[in-house]
């Protein structure tokens, strides 16, 4: 109740200073009689003035007032530069949050854009490289198969023409043995015999020459002399000894043909096993590429995350603050009003004699 006594008395003191000095006792006891707060005061006044003496409480109380307002202001003072060193301490950390989000996401994109999206791209071009080359590969042993298997088709025909050919050179050999004064049919025989040969043997076969010669020596002989005979036997046996070394010839020829033909398939197989060996690699590359993009690609998107969080908790406390500086002013400064609204009534106090004072 006393210090209530006080804060009227102050208030009332204070916004009314420059007047009381001029007026009277009897003045100022009219202007409290017509508050609550007035009355209050007067009754403390004459209170202390039936006490007898100087009203000494009333005036400690007051500059006990006073220097809890000082204290007052010192305290607020403390907690404000408490909050603001807390401030400051959060602002310097969300900065520094803030900055380091912003170099992550520069890192980030610089390595997406610049590091594994063109690594990736490489990758992709690789493997349509070594695919492209796997394509090629197969054309190249489609067209060994197909060229193998018109070379064998033509060495089957050539043997068997030139199998036709020795079998009707041994039918004029065993013909040729049964003459000796052949009869004109024998002789039409013998000569179909030689036209058969001739039908077995294409024009630019390596054994034309023989039957060229062969087909002269036979022309218009009526094989009475048995020399004549003896040498188309000759003739015979050179050209059928020709047509075997032929066959043989190509039948070596086609071994080796067949023998340069698988080696060339297994080549072929090989380079593209290699191929697909090397896709294989390049691929493990390109899925760890790709999930690294995936990675990255998150922890940037946290990162931005991060950023519009410290961004949002920067501006918020810049709010908060901005707040807590105008409620810290406007206390401030109430508390300052009030101490020298104190210091004013207590200098009314010591100089005004308030013992005829009665209410």
């Amino acid at each position: 109740m006393k210090t209530i006594f006080v804060l009227v008395l102050v208030i009332v003191l204070a916004t009314s200073l420059k007047s009381t000095l001029r007026q009277t006792p009897q003045k100022l006891q009219a202007e409290l009689q017509k508050s609550n707060y007035g009355k209050a005061l007067l009754h403390l006044v004459e209170l202390h003035s039936l006490a007898g003496g100087a009203v000494s409480e009333l005036v400690d109380a007051i500059e006990e007032l006073d220097n809890d307002l000082i204290d007052g202001v010192q305290l607020l003072e403390f907690n404000f530069q408490q909050r603001t060193n807390q401030h400051n301490a959060l602002v310097v950390q969300l900065n520094q949050q803030i900055n380091d989000a912003q170099i992550d996401i520069s890192r980030s994109q610089d390595v997406i854009e610049n590091l594994l999206i063109p690594r990736r791209e490489q990758l992709e071009n690789r493997i349509a490289n070594l695919e492209e080359n796997q394509e090629i590969n197969r054309k190249n042993y489609d067209e060994e198969v197909l060229i193998r298997e018109q070379e064998h088709e033509a060495f089957e025909a050539q043997v068997a023409e030139l199998t036709d050919a020795t079998v009707a050179v041994d039918d004029a050999l065993a013909l040729l043995q049964t003459l000796s004064n052949p009869s004109l049919a024998q002789v039409k025989k013998f000569q179909n015999s030689l036209k058969k040969i001739e039908q077995s043997i294409k024009p630019r076969s390596k054994m034309a020459p023989f039957l060229k010669a062969l087909l002269t020596l036979a022309s218009n002989q009526n094989f009475s002399d048995q020399g004549i005979i003896s040498q188309i036997v000759d003739a015979l046996n050179e050209f059928r000894n020709a047509i075997v070394d032929s066959i043989n010839d190509q039948t070596l020829a086609e071994a080796n043909a067949v023998e340069e033909y698988e080696e060339r398939l297994a080549q072929l197989d090989s380079e593209f096993a290699e191929f697909q060996r090397q896709i294989n690699a390049v691929n493990v590359d390109l899925t760890a590429t790709n999930n690294k993009i995936d990675q990255v690609t998150e922890f940037l998107n946290q990162r931005v995350a991060d950023l519009k969080q410290y961004e949002a908790e920067l501006q918020l406390e810049n709010d908060n603050y901005a707040d807590e500086t105008q409620i810290y002013n406007d206390t401030k400064n109430e508390f300052i009003r009030e101490q020298q609204i104190t210091e004013q009534a207590l200098a009314l106090v010591q100089s005004v004699d308030f013992s005829h004072i009665q209410i």
